[in-house]
């Protein structure tokens, strides 16, 4: 699944806020959290080895571990998403309680 032109523009801001690449603040980590949330919560979706691949081709993340770390914050956020939801509908149609 390519990525959208939504979930890119963040990308980008994440390029930009982040100064020094080759390791992430705990607020950094938190930051980027909170965009990946924001994408998923207003319907985006994205694979998680797409987003690996445009910061490795992107030019300023040599470190490695950097880029696969905001890739598994990536994957964290949307499978927590996935699943949050998954609860709520849960919890809406399998409702014994009589209503």
């Amino acid at each position: 699944m390519p990525l959208t032109n939504n979930v890119i523009i963040k990308l980008n801001e994440i390029t930009t806020m982040i100064e020094d690449k080759s390791k992430l603040s705990e607020s950094e980590v938190d930051e980027i959290k909170s965009i990946f949330k924001g994408l998923v919560e207003s319907g985006e979706r994205y694979d998680v080895d797409e987003i690996e691949f445009w910061f490795e081709n992107e030019g300023s993340w040599k470190n490695k571990e950097s880029r696969v770390r905001i890739a598994n914050l990536s994957n964290y956020v949307q499978d927590k998403y996935q699943q949050t939801a998954h609860l709520r509908i849960l919890s809406d149609d399998d409702c014994s309680c009589g209503h």
